[in-house]
């Protein structure tokens, strides 16, 4: 599954079009039966049904979406259930969340593909992608938080929402949150430009001033990516490919456009037969290129831990 106006996947694939035609039951915009009353919490944290869930994904166009999946039996839920509250209340409108009873709501948690509960998922741009499963530690939410922000802005959904009768509140709400690092909003300023370059040298000198900022280094490869793809024509590259099969440059692009057509294990599958057919000297640049193109659809993604295994197996 894509973001729109990029074609990079996203950490997994979740098939939301059956439920794009469905009647909607009530606004998201509005606090939803069960939904906390007051403030900025009642829009912000709504719980959803199958038949509004249309609006949701709406609405994700403006802002992006935190979906709950949750059940009332569920312990590990109830511990996760307020950590996400919070972390969504204090960044202001930025965030909604989505809180889905699967119990009541049997359709969106097939749809989901929720397996196990406590199981949170993104929505961005009406697409959505899995971030976590389990009631994870707070500093965890956050950094998710944070990179799924990353993400949107990268993908123009940097709106917000507002709270009615505590527009004062989110104000001051507002004002709290932390700003951006500059060379985050330098990057995130450049790619709504479309100039990829420019982003790729802030989050470059973000990572040369901290190495372990995981949002840079997350961005930087996304980033990379849409720059490599963005004036490649795919039907050149793969007869170019075709005709020198252990040609890394020729082989590197192709999978670039395979990974941002969605093609995931082709992608993968490529580097790892060049990986298997390369000296031992020649094979560093596909390595590299590997680990940045799992960085990408995500660890936890089963096709990333499936060619990371190959991968190992080709190394040792």
């Amino acid at each position: 599954m894509t973001l729109p106006g990029s074609n990079v996947p996203l950490r997994g694939a979740v098939d939301l079009s059956a439920l794009r035609n469905r009647p909607a039951a009530a606004s998201p915009s509005e606090p939803a039966a069960g939904a906390p009353a007051g403030g900025n919490t009642a829009r912000l944290v709504i719980d959803v049904t199958d038949a509004m869930f249309p609006e949701v994904l709406e609405l994700s166009k403006t802002v992006p979406v935190v979906v709950d999946l949750w059940a009332e039996w569920c312990g590990p839920c109830k511990q996760l259930s307020p950590v996400l509250e919070r972390v969504v209340t204090e960044h202001a409108g930025r965030l909604v969340l989505a809180k889905v009873d699967v119990d009541a709501n049997p359709q969106l948690a097939q749809a989901f593909r929720a397996q196990s509960i406590p199981m949170v998922v993104a929505l961005v741009g009406g697409q959505a992608v899995p971030l976590f499963t389990g009631a994870v530690p707070e500093q965890q939410v956050r950094e998710v938080f944070a990179q799924l922000l990353q993400l949107a802005a990268q993908n123009g959904v940097t709106g917000s929402v507002g709270s009615g009768d505590a527009d004062a509140a989110d104000e001051e709400g507002a004002a709290a949150e932390p700003a951006m690092p500059p060379l985050h909003a330098e990057a995130f300023a450049a790619i709504e430009s479309g100039d990829y370059a420019a982003a790729i040298s802030a989050y470059e000198r973000a990572l040369a001033e901290n190495p372990r900022d995981a949002d840079a280094r997350a961005g930087l490869a996304q980033v990379r990516l849409l720059s490599r793809v963005q004036d490649a024509d795919l039907q050149a590259a793969r007869a170019a490919a075709a005709a020198a099969p252990t040609d890394v440059d020729a082989q590197l692009l192709v999978a670039d456009l395979d990974l941002a057509g969605g093609h995931v294990e082709d992608a993968f599958d490529r580097l790892l037969d060049l990986f298997a057919a390369l000296p031992d000297d020649d094979r560093a640049p596909v390595r590299e290129r590997l680990l940045e193109l799992f960085g990408i659809v995500g660890d936890d993604d089963p096709r990333v831990i499936r060619s990371r295994s190959r991968l190992a197996s080709l190394l040792f």
